[in-house]
């Protein structure tokens, strides 16, 4: 499995698991309803998922991770 294909399937996995999380709270907490459950859940799932990306450098390709809990840029 190829670097891209790591960072695609971390940025997936975080994003649907804060997704459904998000989801349930705001159905169990709050009192919306229809439409406005997922996209709000979408909207705070993109924002609180870590960002993950793979980038060439001279010692090879390298998967870098960025969340807003963290400071900085992390390599894994």
């Amino acid at each position: 499995m190829t670097n891209k294909t790591k960072a695609l399937l971390y940025n997936l996995i975080c994003f649907a698991a804060i997704f459904i999380l998000v989801r349930f709270i705001l159905d169990l907490y709050t009192g919306l309803t229809g439409l406005w459950l997922p996209i709000t859940a979408f909207i705070v799932g993109t924002i609180l998922a870590p960002k993950f990306q793979a980038v060439k450098t001279h010692e090879g390709e390298k998967v870098y991770m960025k969340w807003i809990f963290i400071k900085g840029i992390k390599q894994l």
